[in-house]
């Protein structure tokens, strides 16, 4: 069976040493944010999550929801009291506004949190995950009334929260949903139609259920400009507070999917259900990408917790399982086999792992940073800067984050050989949890169509240029340095990479847009190859400060200065060839007439 530890030291680590979050102790909600607060939230929710979260995750996978005949629906055994658990320590609250009853902490250090609970039970942390989601949109475009009548529940972990906008007949074209809302005498609308793949859509966990979902209003144009946003909860609310009647919002039926057994994905069903706009008619789609938003930075999250967890028994079994010798004889010569750890390739496959999942998380917790920034840095100046980042950069995280879980998870279960195709090891579900990661929230196609199509122009092209400075100013003040002179140079040569990718686009996008769509999914991940790569300069550069200051812990230093030297000389040079697969165009991609591609 598998197991799991929280990676508490690589968080303590980024968040003291790289982020320096003691930094910004002037900042709202930072004051609060201090090391031995912070230390105090990953030492505990590193232990919440191990023993109540993890200890479910298999049997959540093989015993599933359950939806009963008048369409309520329970989830696994163990949930519910693990939930409640979840509720009593305040882990919903961590970074939720004060003003409804939570922690007010930073986004950075709920993140952290929230690393642990998808590497523990990713099925699980989906229900909270939604409802932190569906409150900060209700947050950003909700009346008083509606954020005094839905947050404290949300934030307290009473009620629950989803978003809906996929229909049968439409996923990433929403202007063609057929969700209706008509509006009634009273202020509120009737919302009818049908809404497909609704993680968390219906549950045993909370006593109210708050639907955020898209719909449009009789006179709306039919295209994304008449989209509007609508609460809808599964229980009406009394003028007190109290939980009405039920409302006509029902699970039609629970998705039968490859993974995340555990969540209820539901198609859900409105029957002339009551509901309220939230913010302006027609305005709906940029409330909900408020939501997508959060919701993106989640999913990215859930790849790198699955791909944490999935490293880490990988090297669990690489030590345990003796398998052949080591290509320069025997290691251990007294027993009839090495252990798998002295061949190459294996290595191979658990430093990509290392490598990417230590860069990734702390690429996460960087984002984290910069969505904290946008809300809270002192000047206009700097909360543009951190907004114009994080805005990039999301699609990256998104994209990037959950090919590289992907990739992971199934090296993982490589390592396993065999074993890591029998269900009991634990690595197949890792690898089936992983898969969805890449494909909602907008697949990762999609992503890089976000980035290239419409993040790469916004302001002029300021963000992608305030990247380019930031790496091009880091790799300068570095390459002369003792340990990580050789790392800087090579991310300096990535970053002219990109930098060259993107003046390609312009020079030929506009004469042929499907140059840009035919290599919007290389650069993506050479934007990732380049951003997860001033992440290892930044820890190279910390682990040789703290090794110089001749502190304790030396291994774990060494360690991060030798993973940073393979990311530099193992994935950094991929670079060049995605420059030149964005430079190949759309002629070979696009040239073949549609009946080309099937059998004679």
């Amino acid at each position: 069976m598998p197991q799991y530890t929280a990676p508490v030291r690589d968080t303590r680590f980024i968040l003291s040493e790289v982020i320096g979050l003691d930094r910004y102790a002037n900042l709202p909600g930072f004051e609060n944010a201090g090391a031995e607060l912070v230390d105090a939230v990953l030492d505990e929710g590193g232990r919440f999550v191990a023993e109540v979260l993890f200890p479910l995750n298999h049997s959540g996978d093989q015993q599933g929801c359950t939806r009963h005949a008048d369409g309520s629906v329970t989830t696994p055994d163990g949930f519910k009291e693990a939930y409640a658990k979840f509720r009593e320590g305040g882990w919903s609250t961590l970074s939720a506004p004060e003003a409804f009853g939570g922690q007010g902490l930073p986004h950075v250090v709920s993140t952290a949190f929230e690393e642990y609970m998808i590497s523990a039970n990713m099925a699980f942390a989906m229900y909270p995950g939604l409802t932190h989601g569906a409150a900060a949109a209700i947050l950003a475009k909700g009346s008083d009334e509606q954020k005094a009548t839905y947050l404290p529940k949300m934030v307290s972990g009473e009620w629950g929260g989803t978003m809906n906008l996929t229909e049968p007949q439409c996923g990433t074209d929403l202007g063609l949903i057929r969700t209706r809302a008509e509006p009634q005498a009273d202020g509120s609308y009737r919302i009818s139609g049908t809404k497909i793949f609704i993680s968390s859509g219906e549950h045993d966990l909370t006593d109210n259920i708050i639907h955020l979902v898209l719909a449009k209003t009789p006179d709306a144009p039919e295209s994304t400009k008449g989209i509007s946003l609508f609460v809808v909860p599964k229980f009406l609310v009394n003028a007190d507070g109290s939980l009405g009647e039920r409302n006509a919002v029902a699970c039609g039926s629970i998705e039968h999917k490859m993974g995340i057994h555990a969540n209820s994905t539901c198609v859900m069903n409105y029957d002339g259900a009551t509901g309220w706009m939230v913010g302006e008619e027609n305005k709906g789609l940029a409330a909900m990408f408020i939501m997508m938003n959060v919701a993106r930075l989640g999913v990215g999250l859930q790849g790198l917790g699955i791909g944490e967890v999935a490293y880490q028994n990988a090297v669990q079994y690489a030590g345990d399982r003796r398998q052949g010798r080591a290509l320069t004889g025997p290691k251990e010569p007294n027993e009839k086999a090495d252990p798998l750890f002295v061949h190459p390739d294996v290595r191979r496959m658990l430093m990509e792992a290392k490598a990417l999942t230590e860069g990734l998380r702390a690429l996460c917790l960087w984002g984290a940073l910069q969505v904290d920034l946008s809300h809270k840095a002192q000047t206009e100046e700097e909360r543009e800067a951190a907004d114009d980042l994080i805005s990039l950069l999301t699609p990256v995280i998104k994209g990037f984050g959950t090919d590289a879980g992907y990739r992971i998870a199934t090296d993982a279960q490589q390592v396993y050989g065999g074993h890591g195709y029998i269900a009991e090891w634990g690595m197949e579900q890792y690898v089936r949890d992983a898969r969805i990661a890449m494909i909602y929230e907008g697949t990762n196609g999609v992503q890089a169509m976000d980035l290239v199509g419409r993040k790469l122009a916004q302001k002029g092209g300021r963000a992608v240029q305030a990247l380019f400075a930031l790496v091009d100013a880091e790799t300068a003040a570095a390459k002369d340095h003792v340990r990580m002179g050789d790392f800087a140079q090579r991310l300096e040569k990535a970053n002219g990479e990109l930098t060259a990718a993107t003046m390609w686009f312009m020079a030929n996008g506009m004469q042929n847009p499907e140059h840009v769509g035919a290599g919007a999914y290389s650069y993506m991940n050479l934007m990732g190859l380049v951003s997860v790569g001033l992440m290892w300069l930044r820890m190279g550069l910390a682990a040789a400060r703290a090794l110089e200051a001749g502190g304790g812990d030396a291994k774990f230093y060494e360690a991060k200065l030798v993973t940073a030297r393979f990311y530099g000389e193992r994935l950094l040079p991929d670079a060049g060839a995605l420059r030149r697969k964005i430079e190949g165009g759309a002629e070979s991609i696009m040239a073949l007439e549609p009946e080309m591609f099937r059998a004679a």
